[in-house]
């Protein structure tokens, strides 16, 4: 069921069809204990994603219902918000800062076994994080369109910090998956002192993408995650794979998953992360994301040197 909503006299400039998904919309704003607003961070830099109106006085309805379920990127006010400008299977709203994405070269570049070891050539990345049977190399072969990352039957074996450097300009980062124990003693990663210490310390991660699988209900794993990244002001756009596939007969609907794991870390969040709906079966919402990175790495490169 889609909701239809239209424009209030005060906004004409607000498109009269904004699609969303209803369920989506009546469980995606709680308050957020930490912060008062979803934030795009970089080093030294902070940006909210509902910016506020450059006109004075009362921000409509419609505006505060774009602030609050949209998520709005830099370059873009509420009322400036159009049906076309929202990105499909998505929460996500296209603005100045994305170009056209088609890419040509994708190299390995190393593995680190510690964050200092990465590349320090302070290009941007996005790091994908994700459990270890969430489709993570999948979706990462399929984004990139190379068998670059290793699939197995077996999850937990990326255990290394992997640089893929795209079109000689951004990296994409393969981080080592969470809530896999039947690693050996000596392999098994300790998410916490090896993950999070990238995430801490590292000043060229523009993005975290938190990879949950849609095709089974809310893990509590998951939702801690997603927590700890938002208490600690790291930016991340949730990634939801499998949005093809159902687990058994009587499995709940993929759609009726991200819904209920978005209602249940929205008591975290007064404004919503991004979020976009992906198959790496189908192809569904590749070409949405690279268009979602493209405008958060462009506007990352446009603001200048963060040394």
């Amino acid at each position: 069921m889609l909701l239809q909503l239209r424009p209030f006299s005060s906004t004409p400039r607000f498109s009269p069809l904004i699609n969303l998904s209803l369920t989506h919309c009546r469980t995606l704003a709680y308050p957020f204990p930490w912060s008062s607003s979803y934030i795009y961070k970089k080093p030294h830099l902070c940006y909210t994603s509902t910016a506020k109106s450059s006109k004075q006085g009362s921000i409509s309805e419609a505006s505060r219902f774009v602030g609050k379920f949209l998520y709005l990127p830099p370059g873009v006010e509420p009322d400036e918000v159009t049906e076309g400008m929202v990105l499909p299977g998505s929460n996500i709203v296209i603005g100045p800062y994305a170009s056209d994405v088609k890419i040509k070269t994708v190299d390995f570049i190393k593995s680190s076994e510690r964050p200092k070891d990465c590349p320090k050539d302070d290009l941007p990345e996005f790091a994908m994080l994700g459990r270890s049977n969430v489709g993570k190399s999948s979706l990462i072969n399929f984004l990139l369109r190379k068998d670059v990352a290793l699939t197995s039957k077996k999850p937990g074996r990326t255990r290394l910090i992997n640089h893929f450097l795209v079109d000689k300009s951004w990296y994409l980062v393969d981080l080592p998956g969470y809530g896999f124990a039947n690693a050996s003693s000596s392999a098994r990663v300790d998410w916490s002192s090896f993950t999070k210490g990238y995430f801490l310390n590292r000043k060229t991660l523009v993005s975290v993408l938190l990879l949950i699988d849609a095709s089974v209900p809310p893990q509590k794993i998951d939702m801690d995650c997603a927590n700890w990244l938002g208490r600690n002001n790291i930016p991340l756009t949730l990634v939801f794979t499998k949005c093809d596939k159902f687990k058994g007969g009587k499995g709940r609907r993929p759609d009726e998953n991200i819904k209920d794991f978005q209602g249940l870390i929205g008591s975290n969040y007064q404004n919503h992360p991004p979020w976009i709906m992906t198959s790496s079966s189908t192809g569904l919402g590749r070409d949405e994301l690279l268009l979602h990175l493209s405008q958060l790495r462009n506007y990352w490169d446009d603001d200048g040197d963060y040394q």
